[in-house]
């Protein structure tokens, strides 16, 4: 988005719902984010120059309904498209304008990749480089999966409609897959120099409780719910003074939010059943809330359930997951056996080098864990990140050969 300020601010807090408003009333997906995208733009301008008005959202929804009607109007569909400029009323009983077009747009028709790429972009306005960097593949190939993924919901004449009934059910795996990597992006911001995200971690939660009210009894709803806030009450202990990372076992554990990690608990008490992905990281991250101090973290328990994890859904990003937590319980050579063929699946993730580097300074493996650093280096594009990656490798350069720090 440019611009700054008061339009940026607008931006991040009101994208979603002013475009889910605006495609509801079009029925074209293209042509709402186009006049939304021109209303952002001519709030850039006018706002520097005029001030913020007194209802930014209101005055956004305004000026992108006459910027569709001006593209209309260039067009030949503007007879039939002009009067589709009404709200409707929206029958479904789904109470958020941000979750009725996760739905609408995790559609069957289109490949589960294509449902959680072009849901992340219309709901959770991601970049097009932010949403490549979560499915671990280049930009131009992530641009060209939502051009087609738009292109085949206008060829096919897919409606911009929210399911009821069963129908929903069957689109639950996209809507989940798209909450939970809204609040991947919140943690692991793909650049810039915030390293969390709090608004958007707090919009995928809040999108979950609505799930959650809409489908009380799914477990897997219920287990990605406890997830997020389990990890979210970490978030204060997160970042030091000046905005740098704290890693796990150096975090100030009296800064966590306890009463939402008790809530957290309690969501995972509440389901019997066998755990399937969601739930199951759930228990990990019980694992690591439920230890007053980092020592008494239980390394065994976490390794075997990214084990069972990695069985369910035989992701790359679990088996380093994996080896890092086999690396607390076995020792660092346990952990690298783990990562040795994962480069060809993880080939933009900065995290694998990154994790290979502090397993090889644990080994007293120092040049090899240079030459990690240095790969790592080039593949972060988060300020924060990247700042403790180089503090890491500074430090190894200025200790003594064969002493792990």
């Amino acid at each position: 988005m440019p611009g700054m300020g008061g339009a940026e601010r607008a931006y991040r807090e009101n994208w979603a719902r002013l475009l889910a408003l605006l495609t509801s009333e079009l029925r074209d997906l293209d042509l709402a984010e186009e006049s939304l995208q021109d209303a952002f733009a001519a709030a850039v301008d006018r706002w520097n120059r005029d001030g913020e008005p007194d209802n930014p959202p209101a005055w956004l929804l305004v000026t992108a309904r006459r910027k569709a009607v001006d593209r209309l109007r260039r067009g030949a569909v503007a007879a039939r498209r002009l009067p589709l400029l009404v709200v409707d009323t929206d029958p479904s009983g789904i109470p958020d304008d941000r979750l009725r077009m996760v739905f609408t747009c995790c559609h069957p028709a289109l490949a589960m990749p294509s449902r959680v790429a072009l849901t992340l972009r219309c709901v959770g306005g991601l970049t097009t480089r932010q949403i490549a960097r979560l499915f671990l593949v280049t930009e131009p190939t992530m641009a060209a999966r939502i051009t087609r993924a738009k292109k085949k919901i206008a060829q096919a004449g897919i409606p911009y409609r929210v399911p009821s009934g069963e129908e929903l059910l069957t689109r639950l795996d996209g809507v989940l897959a798209v909450i939970y990597l809204i609040f991947t992006e919140a943690y692991a911001p793909t650049a810039g120099d915030r390293l969390v995200r709090d608004e958007l971690a707090a919009e995928a939660i809040g999108l979950a409780h609505t799930l959650r009210e809409l489908i009380p009894d799914d477990p897997e709803v219920t287990g990605l719910l406890a997830l997020m806030t389990l990890h979210h009450a970490r978030r204060d202990a997160r970042t030091g003074p000046h905005g740098e990372l704290v890693r796990l076992p150096d975090q100030n554990r009296s800064l966590w939010h306890h009463d939402e990690i008790d809530i957290g608990l309690h969501l995972i008490h509440q389901t019997s059943v066998r755990p399937g992905p969601y739930l199951t990281q759930a228990a990990i991250a019980a694992e690591h809330a439920s230890a007053a101090h980092a020592e008494d973290t239980d390394w065994h328990s976490i390794a075997l359930l990214y084990g069972e994890l990695e069985r369910l859904t035989g992701s790359a990003v679990v088996r380093l997951n994996r080896a890092v937590a086999l690396a607390e319980a076995e020792g660092p050579e346990a952990g690298l056996s783990l990562l040795s063929d994962l480069d060809a699946a993880l080939p933009y993730h900065h995290l694998l080098p990154a994790t290979r580097a502090e397993l090889l300074r644990r080994l007293g493996r120092a040049e090899d864990a240079l030459t990690q650093y240095g790969k790592a280096l080039a593949l972060v594009g988060n300020d924060a990140e990247r700042a403790f990656l180089l503090s890491r490798r500074d430090e190894l350069l200025e200790a003594p050969r064969g002493v792990e720090k």
